[in-house]
């Protein structure tokens, strides 16, 4: 065991020049456990069906948080089985299920938004998810743009920054509409 060991490093070394990062290695790996995003071949998003009321000046149906334990597990179960994933072995503290497109966002509760969301995802993601429909309650964001920048972000980690500096200059220059109520 320990000869495959080196003999893998050995090619790797020869074949990147350097020896690997153990700590990346061991990122890499785990990473591989979990989604580092949502799958669109089952989690392509939705927005909310049957409002339980109409929120911002845009009047978006939003529903109220509604699911069940059964249906977070079947959610991660979806995920290891379907991908190949390891989320049910893991700690479940680690993770929440997601709605893709936010409630807040008027997102649905429907599993075609849910997802299993690692603690390394959503500590990025959240706290932009949190301003972008603190714009749209201000009515300075429609949905449709907010949508946009958190599929971005969540599609894409290394774009969280980039949205959030995005938002950041919109809000610096003051060239976000104020948006009309209905």
């Amino acid at each position: 065991m320990k000869a495959s060991r080196f003999l893998f490093l050995g090619l790797f070394v020869v074949s990147c020049g350097s020896a690997p990062d153990s700590s990346r290695l061991n990122a890499d790996t785990e990473a591989m456990r979990y989604p580092l995003g949502p799958d669109h071949s089952v989690t392509p998003g939705e927005t909310c069906q049957h409002p339980d009321t109409l929120r911002y000046p845009e009047k978006i149906p939003y529903c109220t948080r509604d699911v069940s334990t059964g249906e977070k597990n079947a959610i991660i179960r979806n995920y290891d089985k379907t991908f190949g994933y390891q989320i049910g072995s893991m700690a479940r503290g680690d993770f929440k299920i997601d709605h893709y497109i936010p409630l807040c966002m008027g997102g649905s509760n429907s599993t075609k938004n849910l997802w299993p969301q690692h603690k390394t995802v959503y500590e990025k993601t959240d706290p932009l998810e949190q301003k972008l429909c603190e714009l749209m309650a201000a009515g300075k964001l429609l949905q449709k743009d907010a949508m946009e920048k958190i599929r971005r972000a969540k599609n894409n980690l290394d774009q969280v920054p980039a949205v959030q500096a995005d938002i950041d200059d919109l809000l610096a220059n003051g060239r976000f509409a104020p948006i009309e109520a209905n």
